[in-house]
């Protein structure tokens, strides 16, 4: 319960706005837009389950389609679920 108020150190805070930096390059999507779709998402989960946001992490890949030859965007997300709500 004490992480929930933990402040990140300035190396995890550079850290994480490198990979923003880096899903976003992969997928020509601007880290301001990544931030946006992160919070919107949080936004949506928080209605049903109590969430971490500040431990929450989003990527959008790109995989490829059997029997196509591009390849297509997909997010992933790694949410930790504190509590279930009623």
């Amino acid at each position: 319960m004490f992480g929930l108020f933990h402040k990140k150190s300035s190396k995890q805070v550079a850290k994480d706005r490198l990979k923003i930096l880096l899903i976003s390059d992969r997928v020509n999507c601007s880290p301001e837009m990544m931030e946006l779709i992160k919070n919107d998402i949080a936004k949506v989960i928080s209605k049903y389950m109590k969430i971490d946001t500040k431990s929450m992490e989003i990527q959008i890949t790109k995989t490829s389609t059997k029997g196509k030859l591009m390849s297509t965007p997909s997010l992933y997300a790694n949410i930790p679920i504190i509590d279930m709500k009623n």
